[in-house]
């Protein structure tokens, strides 16, 4: 994966600018390491593959300069796949990546690993940024560095609920692992 994550940085950095909230598309190849007993993409690597996806998003679009020139680095809260089809070897695939918009806590995004115009498989992925001399990035401040959202159809309610019902407690809450 490291290997992949160098190209593709490399490719981002190349690839054609994008606007803050347009879709990226990001291309890939099932590799035989991304493989798992069945003989197709084992569910794990989608999901490292969806952070290259949205690492090449965040440098099309600029935001990436403009978080690493504040010192914010994004990490992921939450996030749900759903698998429709299976991707076998070498078979080829673009990952579709955009930015919904914001709650008052996170960023959320949609990423579609698509096949000739076919959806495959569908991640959303609730974000927050961190500032790397310590603390969250609040939305205000994103807003102010990349713009609002523009109009359209948004974040659906039903993915705001599910990242307020996904979340664990803040870092600094006691969480212990009791069975019920």
């Amino acid at each position: 994966m490291i290997f992949r994550t160098i190209f593709h940085s490399l490719v981002s950095r190349l690839g054609p600018r994008l606007g803050h909230y347009d879709v990226a598309h990001t291309r890939f190849r099932v590799l035989p390491t991304d493989l798992d007993i069945l003989n197709h993409m084992n569910n794990g690597v989608y999901l490292s593959i969806a952070d290259i996806g949205r690492f090449d998003l965040l440098v099309r679009n600029g935001v990436w300069a403009i978080f690493k020139a504040r010192g914010w680095y994004p990490v992921v809260a939450s996030e749900t796949i759903t698998f429709r089809k299976s991707l076998g070897p070498w078979q080829r695939f673009t990952i579709q990546s955009r930015i919904l918009g914001f709650d008052e806590r996170a960023v959320y995004v949609e990423q579609r690993f698509v096949v000739n115009g076919e959806i495959y498989t569908q991640a959303f992925i609730r974000g927050r940024f961190l500032k790397r001399g310590g603390g969250v990035v609040s939305i205000d401040e994103l807003v102010d560095a990349v713009g609002p959202v523009p109009e359209g159809p948004g974040v659906p309610a039903w993915l705001v609920n599910w990242g307020a019902d996904a979340a664990l407690p803040p870092t600094r809450a006691e969480a212990p692992s009791v069975w019920e």
